[in-house]
Order: C-alpha cells, then sequence, then structure tokens
C-alpha cells in the first residue's frame, strides 16, 4: 500500500523554500538563461563544436500537492531526463543547410492529476506515464539561405505549431499544447511526451512565416481515446494505420526585425507582437460520444455500446502574443499579454472550444533581467454530444444514483520564474482549478461532483 503523504508538511516545506528564495538579495544578479552546469564539460562541448555536433542534458523535477479538492489531498514528485544532439552538416560534411536533430527523454515519478485531481486542464505539462522514449529524430534542409525549409522525420507537433512565447513560462499543461487537440486528437495528437512521422514546410516572407505539413495522425497506434496523454503508456514509432494529420499555420511578427531591412536611426521600434493563424484536418474516422451506431444514446440500456464513426475532423485556432509595456527598449522589463483560442465540431469530439490568456512581467524587479512573474487562466468547454451524453446517462440513472451533467472547466495559475545562476530555473506555482473533470462525479464520493482544487507546488530545472 502506497504510504500517504501529509499534505500540510508538504506545503509547509514548500512555503519555506519560496521564502528563502524571495528572501535572496534583489541586487543579486541572474544571468541569461541560458547557460550550463558543466559549462565547456572538460572541453568536449567546444571539441565536437568544430564538427557541427551539440548535445543538450536537462533535467526537469517538481512537487505538486493539491490543498483542497481532487479525489483526495496529497502531493506527488514527478520528473523528466531529456537529452539531444544536434548535428550541423555543413560543418560535418559541407552539406550547407543540413541540421540533424535526435531527442529522448527518461520520465520518472508520478502525476498529480492523474492521481488526484481527475481534471481536464493537467496542473503540469511534464506529466506523462512513466517511460523511457524516443522523442524527435529528424532531418531539416534549408533553401534560399534559410528562407525555406522541409523537416522531414519523427516531430512533436507543439515545438512549432499553436506556440505562445509568453505562455509557454507557465506550468500547466493546456499553456502548451493546448486542451482541445490533447482530448480530439487520437492519443493527443503528436505532441509531447509522443511524435509522428511526418514532413513539414516553412518559409519565411519577411514579417510573415507560412507553416504546413502532413503527419501521421495517431503516435499512440491504438484506438482512439478520449484521454489525455499522460494516461496513454506506449506508442508505435512508425504508425501508418488511421488517417493523415495536416495542419497550416500563418504567423505575422509585428515590429519585429526582418532580414535585409535597415535599422531606424530615428525613431525607438515599436512594441513587438506575434499573432497567429491556423486550421487541422484529420482524415481518420472519429468516434461520436453520445450516440452508438444505431444511433442509440449509450447510457440507454439498449444500446450495443459501438460508437456511431463520424468521418474526418478539424479545428481552427489564433494565437496572440503583444507585448503592451516596456520603458526602456534596452532593458528586458517589459509586460506581454497573450490569447489563444479554439473550435471544433461538437458531435465527435469533447472538447469544441478551448482558450487560455494571461500576461506575463519580464525582469519584474530590479536587475533580474531573466526572471518573470506570470499569471493567466484557461477555459475548456465540453462538446454539445459529449454534455448531452452526461444528461441522457442522468436520464437512464437508477432512483439514487448522482449523474452530474458535465459542462466545463476552468483554471487560474501563478508562477515566479526564477533563475538564481544561468542553468538553474525555479519556479514557485500556485494553480486553481474551478469543476473539475466539467464537473463529474468524485469516484472516492460518488454522491457529490469534485470539489474545486487549489494546488501549490515548486519546479527545477537545471541545464548541463
Amino acid at each position: 500500500m502506497a504510504r500517504r503523504i501529509d499534505p500540510r508538511a508538504v506545503f509547509n516545506r514548500v512555503a519555506l523554500l519560496a521564502m528563502l528564495l524571495f528572501a535572496l538579495p534583489v541586487t543579486a544578479r541572474a544571468q541569461p538563461s541560458g547557460g550550463n552546469l558543466l559549462g565547456p564539460a572538460w572541453g568536449v562541448r567546444p571539441w565536437l563544436n568544430q564538427y557541427g555536433v551539440t548535445f543538450g542534458l536537462s533535467e526537469t523535477g517538481e512537487v505538486f500537492g493539491n490543498a483542497t479538492g481532487g479525489l483526495h489531498r496529497g502531493a506527488t514528485y514527478d520528473g523528466l531526463t531529456e537529452a539531444s544532439v544536434g548535428v550541423d552538416l555543413a560543418r560535418a560534411f559541407g552539406l550547407q543547410g543540413g541540421i540533424f536533430n535526435v531527442s529522448a527523454f527518461q520520465i520518472h515519478g508520478r502525476s498529480l492529476s492523474q492521481d488526484n485531481l481527475d481534471n481536464i486542464n493537467t496542473i503540469s505539462g511534464i506529466e506523462a506515464s512513466r517511460a523511457t522514449r524516443l522523442w524527435e529524430l529528424w532531418y531539416d534542409q534549408q533553401f534560399a539561405d534559410g528562407q525555406f525549409d522541409t523537416k522531414i522525420g519523427l516531430q512533436s507537433l507543439d515545438q512549432e505549431f499553436i506556440t505562445s512565447p509568453s505562455a509557454g513560462l507557465f506550468a500547466n499543461t493546456m499553456f502548451g499544447w493546448p486542451a482541445l487537440p490533447s482530448y480530439d486528437m487520437y492519443a493527443g495528437g503528436p505532441a509531447y511526451p509522443l511524435s509522428s512521422l511526418g514532413v513539414r514546410g516553412r518559409a519565411n516572407l519577411g514579417r510573415f512565416t507560412v507553416l504546413g505539413g502532413v503527419f501521421d495522425d495517431n503516435p499512440g497506434g491504438g484506438p482512439f481515446e478520449n484521454d489525455p496523454q499522460p494516461a496513454n503508456g506506449g506508442s508505435e514509432i512508425f504508425n501508418l494505420k488511421t488517417g493523415a494529420l495536416m495542419i497550416a499555420e500563418i504567423d505575422y511578427a509585428l515590429n519585429s526585425p526582418v532580414s535585409g531591412e535597415m535599422a531606424s536611426d530615428d525613431a525607438s521600434p515599436g512594441l513587438p507582437g506575434l499573432y497567429k493563424l491556423g486550421a487541422w484536418f484529420d482524415s481518420a474516422n472519429f468516434p461520436d460520444l453520445r450516440y452508438d451506431d444505431r444511433h442509440r444514446p449509450f447510457s440507454s440500456p439498449d444500446s450495443d455500446g459501438n460508437p456511431l464513426m463520424r468521418r474526418h475532423n478539424f479545428a481552427v485556432y489564433g494565437v496572440v502574443d503583444q507585448m503592451i509595456w516596456r520603458p526602456n527598449p534596452n532593458k528586458a522589463r517589459s509586460i506581454s499579454v497573450f490569447t489563444r483560442l479554439m473550435g471544433a465540431p461538437g458531435d465527435r469530439n469533447l472538447v469544441d472550444f478551448a482558450g487560455n490568456l494571461g500576461l506575463a512581467l519580464h525582469e519584474p524587479l530590479e536587475g533580474r533581467s531573466a526572471d518573470s512573474l506570470v499569471f493567466g487562466g484557461g477555459f475548456t468547454k465540453l462538446a454539445r454530444n459529449a454534455t448531452e451524453a452526461s444528461r441522457s446517462a442522468q436520464d437512464f440513472a437508477g432512483p439514487g444514483v448522482y449523474s452530474p451533467i458535465r459542462t466545463s472547466e476552468s483554471y487560474l495559475e501563478l508562477a515566479y520564474q526564477y533563475f538564481p545562476v544561468a542553468w538553474l530555473l525555479l519556479q514557485p506555482d500556485l494553480q486553481y482549478v474551478f469543476t473539475p473533470g466539467g464537473g463529474i462525479a468524485n469516484s472516492s464520493r460518488p454522491d457529490r461532483r469534485i470539489s474545486n482544487e487549489f494546488v501549490a507546488g515548486l519546479r527545477f530545472n537545471v541545464s548541463f
């Protein structure tokens, strides 16, 4: 039997550590967040760099616990070890514009969201089933001095598509790879901790960037499940059994330097921003969440349990990430706001609308140029047929059976990214989840819904 962790003791330790971190002198200077603990690694890094080879190694770990709500209260630890190797083929073999990349990771610990919370918008972007995985394996070839490039191989879409620089500072999963594709794509889509075989093209057209690609739509290789990626314990490296996932995106960079343009000396640059519009289409079939193949509700005693299959799936999305305040263009201190909205059909998906928004204050304390204070939140609406399925279940439930109707889940997050040294990130983090699971019954106390969850934790990242 697993040993229960006293949540009060966990929170006391987290609070004490956070107090010690914030008590450090404000005048302490953090270097830019690109350093490594091992530095030149006894000369290995510069020696390899002569031949175009770079390597990365990092460890991310975190303790999160819920003081309220959930299936039960408690705390967990989870961690991620990531390793990558890149080869510049121009230096290695004289092939101009060629880049080879391979990465892998080892996931350890336990998931608070899966064990304690049963929420939709999982607490941490590194939560996943314990495993050692090959992640990405691709070759990228540039053309026309980098204006165009093509990438082929195993790829994770969350590295390039639907991204927001400011949203990436948060811990909650859905500020990274959003809730809608996490639940509406096969196995959560080709995103951490999975990847898919495919080809991606990119064109840099001044302030516009156009991205597009075709990928295997099912990185897990199994039947469709409306489960988040942390519940997926295995995958196939090359799976071509279900359908093709096509995705396209156009980005516009406002007030950002453009290659070939002359800098203006008579005016300070405007506040930079990033605007994105995109869509994805999946050629596979998707199960209806409400009706079986005879158009009867799943909750009906007459249902055969085989879902009605809907042809194809798609979604559209938009991203805005805009700096709104910067007193000095030569300083890091600034405020950026962001929002990201996505929509999909309501008859074949668990989620038909998801959005998040927030703000990021860079250099919140004078001299802390690498630090950021972030606050944001998100809303995930369950699709029409998912809500109606819970309504039908309520209609068919027996006397005295509690069967709530699921609607939506929302969340808030407050975090501080602190770099005491260049190679170490410490991030105290607070989150609050409203109507976990969209309002599902608590499996530990099936006569009521899961109550709102207050979660606190501390994340660290070490770059070796």
